[in-house]
């Protein structure tokens, strides 16, 4: 008895150190924040998101502790963004494509050939004025916007040839519903239509639409291409990240660790990117093997004149949304971009 007293003992002991341990660990997290995004814990974003966590961890000594939440587990898009706006959830990163209803100013970013093939030269506009101005555009809102993440360039696929900008005419693509994606269809003189993304596989097979727009991953991931004979790797849009916080809980946070925050974004970038890209590639070759769709690159020149051809009619249907607020921010755009020579 005397044996088995003493194991129950040490037991307890055993239990009530690592309770207290417990309670220590949790005692170190001052701030936590639930961060919800819409993509599966298999994509670039949430590993991503998951290194930025641990950096924060690590550089705040534990005081902040950010748990994420992929896959719509906290809500869709409106509900995630919303939830942010008011304080339920922390925070949330989003594609800019689902900020426009909240924030007009962010449009700019539906815009196609807003950002060059080069991923540096990107970068600048993105990293520079710029993306502040867009960013800045997120206060009056209610959030914080602390960094646009590089989630992506969309190309096009369809049922009918696309060997040129003039074989567009007249066939039907789906978009999401922005009036700039509607004209920047009408520039090519084609047709674009807003479905549901849930229902485009079969608007596709069924041939409701001729053809559509996203990034090579999701093309592939969705088998897309199971129900298309042709896709251009054109890049002509990008799909562009905003990682927003509730400024409540954004505020109360020590200006150190708002800087630790922003850095550990700031830092884990590039890798999102080069994974990104890698997922592009390996898309593409997922593509290319299953042997359903006839595929080519459009070059640089075939790009430049895609952009001079949609850009005009993109830029205005933005205008006309954002009003005196996007005026400013495309002309700072265009002072930028020209800056890059590009």
């Amino acid at each position: 008895m005397n044996r088995f007293r003493r194991y129950f003992v040490a037991a307890a002991v055993l239990a009530a150190l690592g309770l207290a341990g417990a309670v220590h660990a949790q005692s170190k997290a001052k701030y936590s924040a639930r961060i919800g995004h819409l993509e599966s814990a298999q994509q670039p974003r949430h590993q991503a998101l998951m290194k930025v966590v641990e950096l924060v961890r690590t550089r705040t000594n534990g005081e902040v502790e950010m748990q994420i939440f992929p896959s719509s587990q906290l809500g869709n898009a409106r509900q995630m963004i919303e939830a942010t706006q008011l304080g339920t959830n922390e925070g949330t990163v989003m594609p800019a494509a689902f900020l426009g209803g909240f924030n007009p100013a962010v449009s700019v970013l539906d815009i196609p050939y807003l950002l060059p093939s080069d991923r540096a030269a990107a970068q600048r506009l993105r990293g520079g004025a710029f993306g502040r101005a867009i960013l800045d555009s997120f206060s009056s809102r209610g959030f914080v916007a602390l960094t646009l993440w590089p989630n992506g360039r969309k190309s096009l696929s369809s049922n009918k040839p696309l060997d040129s900008l003039e074989a567009m005419k007249g066939q039907k693509f789906r978009v999401m519903d922005s009036k700039i994606l509607i004209e920047q269809f009408a520039a090519v003189n084609a047709s674009a239509v807003a479905i549901q993304f849930g229902e485009l596989y079969t608007a596709l097979q069924t041939g409701v639409v001729d053809g559509q727009e996203n990034p090579l991953d999701t093309i592939s991931t969705m088998k897309f291409h199971e129900v298309q004979k042709y896709l251009v790797v054109t890049e002509h849009g990008v799909m562009e990240d905003v990682a927003l916080f509730n400024p409540g809980w954004w505020n109360k946070l020590p200006a150190g660790h708002r800087d630790v925050i922003r850095k550990a974004f700031d830092e884990l970038r590039p890798e999102f990117e080069k994974n990104k890209d890698a997922a592009q590639q390996a898309a593409l070759d997922v593509i290319k093997t299953a042997g359903k769709t006839s595929i080519r690159v459009a070059d640089e020149k075939e790009r430049s004149r895609m952009r001079d051809v949609m850009y005009p009619k993109a830029r205005a249907a933005y205008l006309e949304r954002a009003g005196a607020e996007g005026k400013k921010l495309i002309d700072l755009y265009e002072q930028e971009r020209k800056k890059l020579g590009s």
